[in-house]
């Protein structure tokens, strides 16, 4: 009887934290997912072989608030003792309203919409600071397409990854970029960063995303980590802003992240404003001088379709298109719309406004709060029920029925 009494717990589908004994599947899931052929290194966050080596010190972050208390935030669908699937999430913002859908990773030959949304509805229950959630997906990858759609995902804007071959990063670092207020950034340029990240999106990516001016700040503490990350892994990050003294504001922003071992490609970031749209080519002429300083390897950049201006200018300059992914966003009101207990749909707002209303129409008339005095019997015969040390009250609201209007008394009757 046990034994068959613990056989449906055992088949039911379990969401935990991801533990250090589940490395290892997730190490094959990421081999075998569909959805990995798909994902860049812009979606996987953390390399899985980096976790096994930080998975403790990680964990341990966790306990206490600090900066990389979610660096790795992860849960897993189990059944039984067999992992099925895994997503890892993390915040976008530093005020944590939006959060992010780093990768969502599934065993194969299973009920993957349904363990897939599981997984996903896991994390918008138990992440209650998250307002809005947004993920970035392959246009080509129609299953995980129709999973977050099936989730309440909706596109929020397309994104084109480019990729500039040495060759021709090498032609453009031979032009002189026309770039004379290009200054370095620190945390004092904060608001003019937000400024600009603010002017170069449109109002509804502006709102999901959610930024603030402290998005573009770093802390002590956050400077030493990235510091011994970028030892560890031997790259380079170099960052700059290009300011317009007459406006007094940053109209373009560049960041580059090298490997000094020649290993990986360049990775950049490039933000202009939307009335400065002649700072692409001096900015990519920019870009391509400082990767001449590192062993030859291709850049790889990013454009919105909401920057036609900066896809124009790479795709004139000869950039290849690598790949073409899309932006959703999922926002809190698909929460209200499926609580159990709140459903907003069968709620009439004339039905509710109605229900406000008296009941019945009300009458204009004194309220006395005095105590009752003693009187004759000839004059309130019609409340001899009352006692003295009490306040009357009538049906009509009236505190003396004697005296309500449009009525009369027993000795009015009788006469």
């Amino acid at each position: 009887m046990k034994m068959t009494s613990l056989l449906p717990q055992n088949l039911r589908v379990v969401i935990r934290p991801i533990q250090y004994r589940d490395l290892d599947t997730i190490e094959r899931l990421a081999s075998t997912s569909a959805n990995s052929d798909t994902e860049n290194e812009h979606q996987n966050g953390e390399p899985l072989q980096w976790l096994r080596r930080w998975y403790g010190f990680l964990k341990f972050l966790s306990w206490f608030p600090n900066p990389l208390r979610y660096r790795f935030c992860a849960y897993v669908a189990e059944q039984g003792r067999d992992v099925l699937g895994m997503v890892q999430v993390s915040p976008f913002n530093r005020t944590r309203t939006t959060w992010r859908v780093d990768r969502v990773m599934l065993e194969r030959g299973i009920e993957r919409q349904t363990i897939g949304s599981q997984l996903l509805r896991y994390c918008f229950e138990s992440i209650l600071e998250a307002r809005t959630w947004v993920l970035e997906v392959n246009v080509n990858d129609s299953d995980a397409l129709a999973l977050y759609r099936r989730n309440g995902f909706q596109r929020l804007a397309e994104v084109t990854h480019w990729e500039i071959t040495p060759d021709l990063l090498a032609e453009l670092a031979e032009s002189e970029p026309d770039l004379t207020n290009l200054l370095p950034v620190s945390n004092a340029d904060a608001q003019l960063l937000y400024q600009l990240d603010t002017a170069s999106m449109p109002p509804l990516v502006r709102q999901v995303f959610d930024r603030q001016t402290c998005d573009f700040k770093t802390s002590l503490i956050e400077s030493l980590i990235d510091a011994v990350k970028l030892w560890v892994t031997k790259t380079e990050v170099v960052s700059g802003y290009v300011f317009e003294p007459q406006r007094k504001a940053a109209i373009g922003y560049f960041q580059i992240t090298s490997d000094r071992q020649g290993k990986k490609p360049h990775v950049a970031t490039l933000t202009v404003h939307p009335a400065y749209t002649w700072l692409y080519p001096e900015m990519l002429s920019q870009l391509a001088r400082i990767t001449q300083g590192f062993p030859t390897q291709s850049l790889r950049i990013t454009s919105a379709d909401y920057l036609q201006e900066g896809e124009e200018c790479l795709e004139k300059i000869g950039a290849t298109r690598i790949e073409h992914t899309l932006i959703m966003s999922r926002s809190v009101w698909h929460k209200v719309r499926e609580s159990k207990f709140v459903s907003l749909e069968g709620i009439q707002l004339p039905d509710v406004l109605q229900g406000l209303q008296p009941a019945r129409k009300p009458i204009p008339g004194g309220m006395s709060w005095r105590r009752g005095e003693k009187r004759g019997s000839g004059e309130r015969m019609g409340n001899r029920h009352h006692s003295s040390d009490s306040v009357a009250f009538s049906s009509d609201g009236c505190a003396d029925r004697g005296n309500c209007p449009g009525q009369m008394g027993e000795n009015d009757q009788e006469s």
